[in-house]
């Protein structure tokens, strides 16, 4: 089981954080934002660059912390 790792924050800086984290199969990741949709859409990029860029990860977004549990 790979770990998870949470980003509080999906902007410039929090999202680059998941790509980095992402790029290098750290871990599968959740995007955390209070901005309604934000961290689901960017979650939704960056899990569709993998093909492209050559990584294979979970991510998720989310408005709340729930999605981090487990």
């Amino acid at each position: 089981m790979r770990p998870k790792v949470t980003v509080v924050g999906a902007g410039n800086v929090g999202a680059t954080v998941a790509q980095l984290t992402a790029e290098k199969e750290l871990a599968d990741v959740v995007l955390v934002d209070i901005i309604e949709g934000l961290p689901q859409g960017k979650a939704l990029d960056l899990l569709e660059a993998g093909p492209v860029e050559g990584y294979d990860c979970r991510l998720t977004g989310s408005n709340g912390y729930d999605a981090t549990a487990g």
